[in-house]
């Protein structure tokens, strides 16, 4: 099944110039992966700031220091 999203010509021609020759598919997958990713990291960057975190914690969700 396919769809059609409506974007700015400009928008459109940035992300052709950076998908290059992957199929939209393969492209927009990479930069959902992508910034799962990144907000993962954030994420487990914002838990080790919490400063009564215990070891215990951190070993449970396999944080380092």
């Amino acid at each position: 099944m396919s769809t059609t999203i409506t974007i700015k010509r400009s928008t459109k021609a940035l992300l052709e110039k950076l998908k290059g020759d992957e199929s939209w598919d393969e492209f927009l997958i990479r930069l959902a992966i992508k910034e799962s990713y990144e907000r993962a990291k954030r994420a487990l960057a914002k838990l080790r700031e919490i400063p009564w975190v215990e070891e215990d914690t951190r070993l449970k969700l396999k944080l380092k220091e």
